[in-house]
């Protein structure tokens, strides 16, 4: 190449409109899928967070979120001063704190034990039948347990079998949040461990060679391993469940709560329906759900921070 000559591509910088076409061009395929996933999104949960300002309005359904009365924080400090506030936050962080302290880790559990599964025909049988319950309807789900809990129910059979006495569990609120916890566990455990079932198959077969001829046993090989291996997945996964501590399903709730239990199963998701939907206090309800929105973003980037710091394993 002559003096004086430029290799190609040497002192010229593409712009970001040219990179992107020419990657559209070459993967438009995979872009044409994407669309739908954009405009879900978009309608879903871009376009909503356009009320949200209700929460600082007196709203009513007649005048519309324009013309409606901005008050500012009215709504938010009548319900951090209000009778129900400590209990609220106390029964949804205690509900979401058992949920993550043994519904978490059940789905890691269960990936490495069926992972230990030589017989590949026991092993469908056993993933199918765990996998069974996340597929039935809550509706479903929540009747069941009404029917196994009630006086005549086969719980309370159980207990009478053990020298017990009957009882309504589901009337009795220091048994709710055990109940509530207990069924959460039993459904999603199973598809919650197809994730780690992937990790795991994910992970060189060869150290578990190399480990076998350090002379390291099954139980060695989870330690030194298996668990390495999966490391990555349950930080991401624990990061993701962190942004969600604040969010208790309230379908569960209200299926399965009644007046009686008020008192450790009324979380603030069961809060903002009743106040919502059944006393028509939109902005209320609005206030309160943006709280608990604001709460859940501020402990999902909380704990992806410590992650990248700690261990260098982030979201973002």
């Amino acid at each position: 190449m002559g003096r004086g000559q430029k290799s190609p591509g040497r002192g010229h910088r593409e712009s970001p409109g040219t990179i992107l076409r020419r990657d559209f061009i070459r993967h438009r395929g995979i872009y044409l899928m994407f669309i739908p996933v954009i405009v879900y999104f978009i309608l879903f949960h871009y376009m909503p967070l356009y009320g949200a300002q209700i929460a600082f309005k007196d709203y009513t359904p007649t005048r519309g979120i324009e013309a409606s009365r901005w008050v500012g924080m009215k709504h938010f400090s009548a319900f951090f001063n209000g009778l129900y506030f400590g209990r609220l936050l106390r029964n949804t962080v205690l509900l979401s704190f058992f949920q993550l302290l043994f519904g978490f880790p059940a789905p890691i559990i269960l990936a490495l034990l069926m992972n230990e599964l030589r017989c590949r025909p026991f092993k469908r049988f056993v993933q199918s039948v765990t996998y069974m319950p996340y597929f039935i309807s809550l509706m479903v789900v929540c009747s069941l347990i009404i029917n196994f809990t009630s006086i005549n129910g086969l719980i309370n059979d159980i207990i009478v079998f053990f020298g017990g006495t009957r009882s309504s569990l589901l009337l009795d609120p220091r048994y709710y949040r055990t109940i509530h916890v207990a069924s959460g566990v039993w459904q999603n455990m199973g598809w919650n461990s197809i994730v780690y079932m992937a990790a795991l198959s994910a992970i060189d077969q060869q150290l578990y060679e190399a480990a076998v001829i350090d002379g390291a046993g099954r139980w060695k090989q989870t330690l030194h391993v298996t668990l390495p291996g999966l490391a990555p997945t349950i930080v991401i996964m624990l990061i993701m469940r962190m942004g969600q501590i604040m969010n208790v399903g309230f379908e569960k709730v209200i299926l399965l709560y009644n007046q009686a239990t008020y008192e450790t199963a009324d979380v603030i998701s069961s809060f903002v329906y009743r106040k919502g939907l059944q006393e028509a206090s939109y902005s209320y309800s609005a206030a309160v759900g943006l709280f608990n929105s604001v709460v859940n973003t501020l402990l999902l980037v909380g704990a992806n921070t410590i992650s990248r710091k700690l261990n260098e394993t982030s979201l973002f």
